[in-house]
């Protein structure tokens, strides 16, 4: 089997990931998964696809993980994996969808605007 290359993205955070036949081994921007997200709620986002998929110690996935917080890199890894998981096993593309892991979370940070503190917070106004 070739290495299988997906991107997934969430909110500021890019996600780029290698998955070729293995242990099950995640390696992320040269650390292990346990080092780079410690919370166990985090580990569990990332291996959500895998899980599903009832792949979880067959393959390596080697991380590029960019930008945004560790929330949103979480996700976003969640989604490259799952996309690697439809390219690599297709029958698992139904459990996948039906559990909303193929849907990029098109929700981003609004900007702030001008004469405001926020994006949509207002300054007191004071009548006298």
């Amino acid at each position: 089997m070739e290495i299988v290359n997906t991107l997934g993205r969430r909110k500021s955070a890019v996600a780029r990931i290698y998955l070729k036949e293995g242990k099950g081994k995640i390696v992320i921007n040269d650390r292990e998964l346990a080092n780079y997200f410690p919370l166990e709620q985090l580990q569990y986002i990332v291996q959500q696809p895998l899980n599903i998929a009832e792949v979880a110690d067959k393959y390596d996935i080697t991380v590029n993980l960019q930008g945004g917080g560790i929330k949103g890199q979480a996700e976003a890894l969640r989604l490259a994996i799952a996309r690697a998981m439809v390219i690599v096993k297709p029958e698992s593309k139904d459990a996948l969808k039906s559990n909303r892991m193929l849907t990029r979370d098109p929700r981003e940070v609004e900007r702030k605007k001008p004469g405001q503190p926020g994006a949509r917070r207002r300054f007191q106004f004071s009548k006298r």
